[in-house]
C-alpha cells in the first residue's frame, strides 16, 4: 500500500513547485497559502485511494465557491440590467452559474490536467469529465475567496466570466444540451435519457412540441418548440440545470 501511495503521488502534477507556478499563471492569481490552492484541485477519489489520507478533498471549497459565485454574477447582473425583474435576471444567472458553463470556463484555463485523482478516475476520464471540471473551477474560487478576500475574486471571476459575457450566454444558443444531458447522466451511472412527447398541437405547418426528458424513470425537464428537436434542446437543458441544482443542494446539507 506505501509504494501505491508513492506512485499516485509521483504521477500527480501538483507535486513540483513549477507545476504549482503554471497553474497559478493560469488561472491569474498567486496563493498566499498554497494549501488552499492544493486542497483546491483535490477530488474526493484521490482522498479515498490513500493518496493523502490526512488532506481534505475539495468538496467544502466547492460548496463555498458556488455561493460566492453566485453573489458575485449576481451583482454584475443587477448592476447591468437595472430594468430587467427578478425573473429575467434568474434566467441569465442560470445561463452564467451552471456545470455547461463552468466546465467550458475551467477547460479553457487547463484546470482538468492538474486535479488530483484517484487511478480509477483518471481511468475513467475524469480530466475531462464536465462535473469534476465544474467542481474543480468553483473549488477554485472558494480558494481565491479564503486567501485573497472578495476583491480578488471579483476579479478573477470578471477576467474569466463577466468579460465573456456575451459569449457565454450567445454560444449557449449553440450548445447540443441533448449531448450535454447524455454525458452528464453517464456519468453518474443513469444510463441514456429519453424524451417523450406531452402534447403537439396545431396545424401541421405549425406544430408546437412539448417534449420532457426522462431521467432514471423521472421527468427532469420540459421544453417547448416548434419542432421536435427544439423541444428536445430545451427540455435537455432545463434537466441539465435541474440536476445541477440538485446536487448543489445534497453538497450544501
Amino acid at each position: 500500500m506505501k509504494f501505491k501511495w508513492l506512485s499516485i503521488f509521483k504521477k500527480n502534477p501538483l507535486t513540483s513547485e513549477n507545476s504549482l507556478k503554471k497553474l497559478q499563471k493560469k488561472i491569474g492569481y498567486n496563493f498566499n497559502n498554497l494549501n488552499l490552492l492544493k486542497e483546491a484541485v483535490t477530488h474526493k477519489s484521490y482522498i479515498k485511494s490513500g493518496g493523502c489520507p490526512n488532506s481534505n478533498s475539495n468538496e467544502r471549497l466547492e460548496f463555498l465557491g458556488d455561493s460566492i459565485l453566485g453573489l458575485v454574477i449576481c451583482e454584475f447582473l443587477y448592476k447591468k440590467f437595472p430594468d430587467k425583474s427578478e425573473g429575467e435576471l434568474t434566467k441569465l444567472k442560470a445561463g452564467l452559474v451552471n456545470e455547461v458553463t463552468l466546465s467550458n470556463v475551467g477547460r479553457n484555463l487547463g484546470l482538468g490536467e492538474f486535479l488530483y485523482l484517484s487511478p480509477e478516475e483518471e481511468k475513467s476520464g475524469g480530466r475531462e469529465r464536465p462535473s469534476l471540471v465544474a467542481d474543480g473551477y468553483e473549488a477554485l474560487i472558494g480558494a481565491v475567496y479564503l486567501d485573497g478576500g472578495l476583491q480578488a475574486i471579483s476579479k478573477l471571476i470578471s477576467s474569466q466570466i463577466l468579460t465573456r459575457f456575451r459569449e457565454l450566454t450567445d454560444d449557449r444558443q449553440n450548445i447540443n444540451y441533448k449531448g450535454e444531458l447524455l454525458e452528464y447522466l453517464q456519468a453518474l451511472g443513469w444510463g441514456m435519457p429519453e424524451y417523450e412527447v406531452e402534447e403537439a398541437i396545431g396545424p401541421d405547418h405549425q406544430k408546437k412540441f412539448t417534449i420532457a426528458a426522462i431521467a432514471k424513470g423521472e421527468k427532469v425537464g420540459v421544453g417547448e418548440g416548434a419542432s421536435k428537436k427544439e423541444a428536445e434542446q430545451k427540455a435537455a437543458r432545463m434537466a441539465i440545470e435541474k440536476l445541477y441544482e440538485q446536487k448543489k443542494t445534497e453538497i450544501s446539507h
